[in-house]
């Protein structure tokens, strides 16, 4: 006579198609996984690149200002020093609110340089300056120079663009030498701005202005302004926890594979 076999109740034989499937699909989200983490190191390694760049430009000799001129491509003299030598437009100066330097929020100051011997004229942020929180509409007292200045300073982008509800007041004409309390306040708020975009402040305000580049001024703190700039937010180390994220990921799908189709199987045989 046969034996009989007597299955154990409440436990289901396990499907070779199913143990097949699962492995095929962990396989697959182990691949896309690492081969995440492995994108988001080359990012990183590509960020690191640009960094080096960067330092590399800043190290390079100044340039003057005939050159300066002659660059019809910015981009390739970015974060390059260069002296400039021009006129103060302080009626044009604008204060980007919300900026922060050390963590503490202010304005960054910018004002039209126009460059002696030519047509044109440059934005240049002069530096930090903490603002009034008491008085939104206040404005940190600032010195600029009258007359010719020299200037020494970085070749950066234009100012970067942050969150904005609703539109900047349009650039005031120079006040009269009694605007009134009115007036005068309305002039403060027109100077003090969420963003800048240089097309639409030369259109606005008739200025020969450089509208591709701007200029970041370099040196110790004078004329009531800070200038230690943050370095370029590149976010490395943000790539490199992106990938350590991706390859935790792979190893973990790798140890739920291991104990939930192989040894607790064999646990409850």
């Amino acid at each position: 006579m046969k034996p009989v076999v007597l299955e154990e109740p409440g436990r289901p034989r396990r499907s070779p198609l199913r143990f097949w499937l699962v492995t095929l699909a962990t396989l697959a989200m182990i691949a896309l996984t690492l081969s995440l983490g492995r994108w988001q190191l080359s990012r990183a390694a590509y960020k690191e690149a640009l960094q080096a760049g960067i330092e590399a430009q800043k190290d390079y000799p100044p340039l003057d200002m005939e050159t300066f001129l002659s660059i019809e491509q910015p981009a390739t003299e970015m974060h390059r020093t260069v002296h400039l030598r021009g006129l103060w437009l302080p009626a044009q100066t604008v204060y980007l609110d919300n900026r922060q330097m050390h963590g503490v929020a202010g304005f960054y100051v910018l004002t039209p340089l126009a460059l002696e011997g030519t047509e044109q004229a440059v934005m240049v942020q002069r530096g930090w300056v903490q603002r009034n929180f008491v008085d939104r509409t206040q404005l940190p007292p600032v010195d600029t120079p009258s007359g010719l200045v020299d200037v020494q300073a970085r070749i950066e982008p234009p100012p970067s663009q942050l969150l904005q509800l609703g539109a900047d007041l349009p650039a005031q004409p120079a006040a009269t030498a009694d605007p009134g309390p009115t007036k005068a306040a309305d002039a403060a708020v027109s100077r003090i701005r969420q963003n800048l975009d240089l097309a639409a402040f030369r259109t606005e305000t008739g200025l020969p202005l450089r509208t591709e580049v701007s200029l970041q001024q370099i040196g110790p703190a004078s004329e009531g302004l800070q200038r230690d700039w943050p370095p370029p937010a590149l976010g490395i180390e943000k790539h490199y926890g992106y990938a350590f994220q991706w390859f935790g990921l792979a190893g973990l799908l790798v140890i739920l594979y291991v104990w939930f189709q192989l040894i607790a199987p064999r646990r409850r045989r």
